[in-house]
């Protein structure tokens, strides 16, 4: 073992020059082309996750050679691993050593990317490289180990740079300060498709939400460890690693943080607005704002949250004091069609945001409740918390 990695490091110190690798974006995920141990799989990027490889059980990439423990934002699981052999991105050819895929039955990234997804790749691909995700161009820059972005210079209005925090295992930790200068811990995260999300014990600890108290507006979230409450907060000047952001809205878990190491993650709804070079081994990361965007506007809803159960799709939740709880759809009861639109093959992940809209657009519903056809014509209004 020793001679294949010492080539493996003396290759990837020999790089000259940059390497690029496109990558689609896909409505809140980059999905990239990638072939792991000779088999293609199109894979969303997800620095969320410290690992190398989730892919689907049906894709025979070999034998499994261990198990991995596996956390989302409530909890965790334990699934089969394969030892990576090999592993190339477009033209680049990956360092797989120490690499383990994952295999999870059931994925439906397809579904919910609206394009072809097997899997997921994570953060430790690219932890050996300096690598630029450019947003902008829709590409990964792989840059030569003599780009030093640690002397580069920010001017703090386009150009950020950050320093990682020594916590986390294979991640990418850094602070988000409050209006009120209290901070949390929150990691880059491209595959959160909200724009950040933290826990309700969090909020309370720095002093922007009172204890105790019941947000208004709930929703439900679709993790993989299963269906959790969750609720929309809208925060007024934060910085985000350094970034000052007048006006965002985050997805709130209502459960204690399920982590000691950080308090969320930061995702996709805030990232695409940079070109982020993240280079672990420096630890830092150099943001350039190319939209001029930094917030998020809160989307309107009708205060329904739905989901697949038995091939059927079914109410979950219902807001309170919401246009759907005004109309009197209920609990369990099946949706039909949207706008005319049968709902099948949608994925867990696009019901998530499946009624959202600009505020004051209708939005027409077919329901069956104990097999009788119900139709409801809603406005679609905001629904978010206001933190303190």
């Amino acid at each position: 073992m020793i001679l294949p990695t010492l080539f493996s490091l003396l290759a990837i110190g020999a790089q000259s020059s940059p390497v690029d690798v496109p990558f689609r974006l896909a409505e809140t995920a980059i999905i990239v082309d990638s072939v792991v141990n000779g088999k293609k799989a199109a894979l969303m990027f997800d620095t969320g996750f410290g690992g190398s490889v989730i892919v689907d059980s049906s894709l025979n990439i070999g034998e499994p050679t261990g198990k991995m423990g596996l956390r989302d934002f409530v909890g965790q699981f334990e699934a089969d691993t394969v030892k990576i052999k090999t592993l190339k991105l477009g033209s680049m050819t990956i360092d797989p050593t120490g690499m383990d895929a994952v295999k999870v039955p059931g994925q439906d990234n397809t579904m919910s990317y609206g394009m072809n997804c097997m899997g997921i790749m994570g953060f430790e691909v690219i932890s050996k490289y300096v690598t630029e995700i450019s947003f902008e161009k829709s590409k990964f820059i792989f840059h030569p180990k003599s780009v030093d972005i640690t002397k580069r210079i920010p001017d703090n209005k386009r150009t950020f740079l950050a320093k990682l925090l020594p916590v986390g295992h294979s991640s990418l930790e850094m602070l988000v300060t409050a209006s009120n200068g209290k901070q949390m811990i929150l990691a880059l995260d491209t595959g959160n498709s909200f724009y950040a999300t933290t826990h309700k014990d969090v909020l309370e600890r720095i002093g922007i939400w009172e204890p105790g108290k019941e947000p208004k507006f709930m929703r439900s979230a679709f993790v993989a460890s299963g269906e959790v409450a969750s609720w929309y907060c809208r925060f007024k000047d934060l910085k985000i690693y350094g970034v000052p952001v007048p006006d965002s809205t985050w997805s709130i878990i209502d459960l204690p943080s399920s982590s000691a190491e950080h308090d969320g993650t930061v995702g996709f709804g805030f990232l695409k607005n940079f070109n982020i070079t993240i280079d672990y081994g420096r630890r830092r990361v150099w943001l350039e704002n190319f939209t001029g965007q930094t917030g998020s506007e809160p989307e309107a809803d009708v205060g329904l949250i739905v989901g697949p159960r038995n091939e059927k799709v079914v109410v979950y939740r219902v807001a309170p004091e919401s246009p759907a709880a005004k109309a009197g759809i209920k609990i369990g009861d099946e949706l039909l069609s949207k706008d005319g639109a049968d709902v099948v093959n949608i994925g867990f992940r696009r019901f998530m945001s499946f009624f959202d809209g600009q505020q004051g657009t209708k939005v027409s519903l077919a329901m069956s409740r104990n097999g009788q056809l119900m139709r409801y014509d809603l406005t679609r209004e905001y629904l978010v918390n206001e933190a303190k």
